[in-house]
């Protein structure tokens, strides 16, 4: 905790001779202004890019509330599942934070039964909505209901029930697809399979459903496991806001115990990746849509490298290596946040927190 309250007060620029409950103060009142970004965009049904198929022309006349009447704001169905997720961390883990009624209030009103089956049903109403968010939005969809389910309070345990037919039915959607996919897909966007992969093991390991756990520790195996020498030389792309190298070493440090991981990220990482993915992006206009993920590349890179030095032994080159590099890119991006327009208020803060939490 200490070092988060660090690096938010010195990213931000507040940190200096102040006392430590100074610090906790301002760092509290830096987490509530970035809550302020979800408890505004969730309810924000404009500007919206939907992702629904338009089978026919009734279907061009649907809103995004009237598709998805819990997760249609925050632009994008993904980011409003994300959105409620870093909501609920914060009341979960900080209690005393001044705006947790207005939080609370927000969610009760989104963990509505009638509502969430609804979320449930588009996937089969429409044509070709079983592939909807598929795998991005069901990864976030699973963390969501982890942070629930993990949650000793009553809140918690009521609206985790209440999250049940959207749960189970993303459950089943993955079920059906992890034998049909043959290849992973390996970019450092949303379609990036390691990543979700990753998240939906730790549901599974959450809820002990051990059957989805061990389909998806058996496909992370089948597409991961012979890589070698992976091209992180050649990172990032133009748009991303994932490391595919990272991810993918991340989740294998989920599904390997620690003498066979150590083994598998020897000759996956080469010294050339190594030293350009420890590096911060450059940002070149902080107000375009796309480039501005590079901002959310600082973040996932940071979680990813925090937990890949904790499954590591205590004498690996890498250790320390992604250990420091974490607290760099986190404290890279964090003064970044409140500089774009909405293209990048509505998810960053959820990327920004993960780093924090992880």
């Amino acid at each position: 905790m200490k070092y988060k309250l660090f690096s938010l007060t010195l990213a931000f620029g507040l940190f200096g001779n102040v006392s430590a409950q100074e610090t906790k103060k301002n760092s509290d009142e830096i987490l509530v202004k970035l809550s302020n970004l979800p408890l505004h965009c969730i309810r924000c049904e404009y500007p919206n890019k939907t992702g629904h198929t338009i089978n026919e022309e009734k279907d061009a006349t649907l809103t995004p509330s009237q598709l998805h009447p819990v997760f249609y704001g925050c632009f994008d169905w993904h980011s409003s599942v994300h959105g409620h997720w870093m909501l609920v961390r914060l009341i979960k883990t900080r209690p005393n934070i001044s705006n947790y009624q207005e939080i609370v209030k927000l969610l009760d009103e989104s963990f509505n039964l009638e509502k969430i089956e609804a979320e449930a049903r588009y996937f089969d109403k429409y044509k070709g909505a079983n592939v909807f968010e598929r795998t991005y939005g069901w990864a976030w969809l699973l963390k969501l209901d982890e942070e629930l389910v993990t949650w000793d309070n009553p809140l918690g345990k009521q609206w985790h029930e209440k999250l049940q037919p959207l749960t189970q039915k993303i459950v089943s959607l993955w079920r059906d697809y992890l034998p049909k996919q043959t290849y992973p897909n390996r970019v450092g966007t949303h379609p990036n399979t390691a990543f979700a992969l990753g998240f939906a093991i730790d549901w599974a390991r959450a809820t002990s459903n051990s059957v989805f756990e061990q389909e998806l520790i058996q496909k992370s195996k089948q597409l991961f496991l012979k890589d070698s020498l992976i091209p992180a030389h050649l990172e990032p792309d133009g748009a991303d806001f994932f490391s595919p190298s990272l991810e993918t070493a991340d989740l294998m440090s989920r599904v390997l115990p620690q003498k066979e991981y150590v083994k598998w990220l020897n000759q996956f990482f080469d010294k050339r990746g190594v030293e350009n993915i420890i590096k911060a992006p450059i940002i070149s206009d902080m107000k375009d849509y796309q480039i501005v993920h590079l901002v959310g590349l600082s973040f996932s890179k940071s979680w990813c490298m925090k937990r890949i030095s904790k499954a590591l032994p205590k004498n690996h080159p890498l250790k320390e290596k992604f250990k420091v590099a974490s607290k760099e890119l986190l404290s890279n991006g964090l003064p970044l946040i409140f500089e774009s327009d909405y293209g990048g208020d509505h998810w960053l803060a959820s990327f920004a927190l993960m780093a924090m939490e992880e």
